[in-house]
């Protein structure tokens, strides 16, 4: 499968120029979606923590893994073939393994719906995702600063508007398959999608396979590339939606490269109890609002209900 390559925006988040980040930030969303940041704040030895705990997790057999199978609140692990990203697909379902993590909040541990691998096997896997989700969560506000920015509004809108009270953010761990069998040739590891929320981050351990399509009704691939110490970024559906269609939600899929692959993937997505609706700066006359206000929750509720029918 054969594609070619992008070059897409770095926009350094301890750039003192704001207004010039906002603008490359900007483009970006315009023309791709897509993204990277460096100076994240998210240290490598942290990311290597992550990935080795998560390594360590999805060499467990089978059915060891499946004790903590993806509850009702879409926390922990979902198995190869689990999940449909693309409802078009001939195959049963995508190649990958997946792991969601939550936001965990010491002040409710009784409430945590996160499920957690046993603690005598995995004595860092909390401690390291509860910092990765920390870190991650710093990290994406300074990004909304500048999408905010790049939209005409004040740096600090989204967190004025409660977007940023008690928001919605998942962790989630990948791990991508080497060997494909014969009767799965032509399937992906992601099939095609466009992400549910506001952004992703995506942190790789540089095998290459995220592939890009900007326009949804060609299938014109390209390959986003691993840039040593960046996370890459892109929007989703319901910061789509927020701008009437001014940002972009891109199709994007993970192929299959012969090689396994560990991704480590931070949705955040606003308070479920925000109402979303078209922004000021996104909409005139000529150009009304193309959606109807709904709650951030709903329409994510509704989007994951249909990944997992």
């Amino acid at each position: 499968m054969a594609a070619g390559s992008l070059d897409l925006p770095v926009v350094d988040l301890a750039s003192p120029d704001l207004q010039s980040a906002a603008e490359a930030v900007r483009k970006a969303c315009v023309d791709s979606g897509f993204f990277y940041v460096t100076n994240h704040g998210i240290q490598d030895e942290l990311l290597a923590a992550v990935f080795a705990e998560s390594k360590k997790f999805f060499e467990l057999p089978l059915e060891e893994k499946m004790l903590l199978h993806r509850n009702s609140a879409h926390r922990g692990y979902t198995a190869p073939y689990d999940e449909k990203l693309d409802a078009s697909s001939k195959f049963q379902g995508d190649l990958k393994e997946s792991f969601y993590i939550g936001t965990v909040r010491d002040v409710d541990m009784q409430n945590d719906p996160n499920q957690w691998p046993p603690e005598e096997r995995f004595p860092s896997w909390k401690d390291t995702m509860k910092l990765f989700h920390a870190t991650a969560l710093a990290a994406s506000k300074r990004i909304i600063s500048l999408i905010a920015l790049s939209l005409d509004l004040d740096a600090e809108f989204f967190s004025n508007i409660g977007a940023l009270d008690c928001p919605s953010a998942a962790l989630r761990l990948l791990h991508y398959p080497g060997e494909v069998n014969e009767s799965d040739n032509g399937n992906y590891g992601a099939s095609a999608h466009s992400d549910y929320g506001m952004i992703t981050l995506l942190a790789t351990d540089g095998t290459p396979g995220l592939q890009i399509c900007r326009e949804k009704d060609k299938e014109d691939w390209k390959d986003v590339h691993h840039i040593e110490g960046a996370l890459i970024v892109n929007i989703g559906d319901l910061l789509e939606r927020w701008t009437n269609c001014i940002f972009r939600s891109t199709l994007h899929r993970v192929v299959s490269v012969g090689k396994e692959r560990y991704s480590a993937a931070y949705f955040l997505d606003p308070n479920p109890d925000l109402v979303v609706q078209c922004l000021e700066s996104c909409c005139c006359e000529a150009y009304p609002p193309r959606f109807p206000p709904i709650k951030a929750g709903d329409y994510l509720k509704e989007r994951l209900s249909a990944t997992y029918k």
